[in-house]
């Protein structure tokens, strides 16, 4: 698919501008997008992408057209997967609820030029060597193999083992108290770091890490550069709203991982396969191309949709999945409520208490395995009653004139 120098400019342009109303018209003023907000500019951004896409399928053809869906649809579900660690990130550091916008913006802006970069690496490797096609395969393959090693085996990790959050920690020293969203403050006449850059660094070097697997991922489905760029960058805008909408269902996805790494392994395997017919390397049939069957594009966008279907609906209808998630929210929440630096909005507040208590309702309505779960967790238990003793001291008893 070529596409001519000025088709890019204005590509480039049109998402630069995006970008630019997202902060001066959303988050420039910190507040809490409501879930109408939240809805209405993510079912728009989702909606620009999806023109975007039936515009490659007019003017580039059923191939391109393809290309992108199944491209876009990937990178979304990968940017989805991503969210999970932006919410630990922003919890392990405890980024008031306000100023979470604008950590999110960065996050998607820093994440739109690290993939741009590995992007055009990528497409200057294929131009260069057919092999490197192997070499993204195994990535993939390997990234599967670890995704599902890591969901076995480290189910309930805890927020602080991630990574970024260490090394910022153990590299950056700042002040011990957050400033609105500015990244310095002035402490006993001294100028200082806040947290909030611990929280840009830890995302930003988490969304380097996610570009490993989504730029190799995606230039399995195509090798046009062009599509490659608009399906990622399309996934990425609008994520910020999308992360206040799902934000209590994404523990709610367990068996997400599981997908993902179905659909990386697929990939992985139509790489694999593409290398083979595409060899040149000396020691793979002396050099000459292997016959094997290669998967369509209609067929990787079947399957991609199909995985993602059935995980997200077993994900939506496991009884455990609904437990997991009340917990996950509801100790969430509990830690909020009792956080005073947390937010200053008391609307805001009332609506943390309001989800703990729906939370609450909800994990004794699962039945008596499930809510054994919960009661295993015996500070979470507690958090919760002091959660109700702090809401009838601030609110109950004064409406009552007590």
């Amino acid at each position: 698919m070529d596409v001519p120098a000025h088709v890019w400019v204005l590509t480039v342009v049109g998402i630069i501008a995006m970008l630019a109303y997202d902060f001066f018209f959303h988050t420039r003023k910190a507040h809490v997008p409501s879930l109408r907000e939240a809805t209405l500019w993510s079912s728009l951004y989702v909606g620009i992408a999806v023109l975007f896409g039936l515009g490659v399928l007019v003017l580039g053809g059923a191939t391109a057209g393809g290309e992108y869906f199944a491209g876009y649809i990937t990178e979304k579900a990968l940017s989805v997967d991503n969210l999970f660690v932006f919410l630990i990130i922003m919890s392990s550091f405890r980024v008031p609820r306000e100023d979470q916008q604008k950590v999110l913006l960065f996050g998607i802006v820093f994440a739109l030029i690290a993939r741009t970069v590995f992007i055009f690496i990528g497409a200057a490797l294929i131009n260069q060597f057919a092999w490197v096609f192997y070499f993204f395969g195994l990535i993939l393959l390997l990234t599967a193999g670890n995704m599902l090693k890591g969901e076995v085996g480290e189910e309930d990790a805890h927020e602080d083992q991630n990574i970024m959050v260490k090394l910022a920690r153990k590299l950056i020293h700042t002040s011990e108290e957050y400033d609105g969203d500015k990244l310095f403050t002035h402490v006993d006449g001294k100028r200082v770091l806040t947290p909030m850059l611990l929280v840009m660094v830890a995302i930003g070097g988490t969304d380097i890490l996610f570009a490993l697997d989504s730029i190799p991922a995606i230039f399995g489905l195509t090798q046009s550069t062009y599509i490659v760029f608009t399906a990622t960058a399309f996934s990425l805008l609008g994520l910020r709203q999308l992360f206040f909408l799902i934000e209590g269902l994404l523990e709610r996805l367990i068996y997400l991982s599981y997908g993902l790494a179905a659909i990386l392994a697929f990939i992985g395997v139509k790489l694999i396969l593409h290398a083979l017919h595409e060899n040149n390397v000396p020691f793979i049939n002396d050099g000459e191309h292997v016959k094997v069957v290669e998967i369509s594009t209609a067929l990787s966008l079947s399957v991609i949709i199909g995985i993602l279907v059935v995980t997200v609906a077993a994900s939506l209808l496991s009884k455990r999945g609904r437990a997991k998630t009340a917990i996950g929210n509801a100790r969430r929440h509990v830690r909020d409520y009792l956080d005073l630096d947390y937010t200053a909005d008391v609307a805001e507040r009332e609506r943390i208490f309001g989800l703990l208590m729906k939370e609450g309702q909800q994990i004794r309505a699962l039945g008596p395995k499930y809510r054994a779960m919960a009661r295993d967790e015996t500070s979470l238990m507690e958090q919760i009653d002091e959660a109700r003793r702090q809401h009838d001291e601030l609110v109950v008893k004064p409406a009552r004139g007590e």
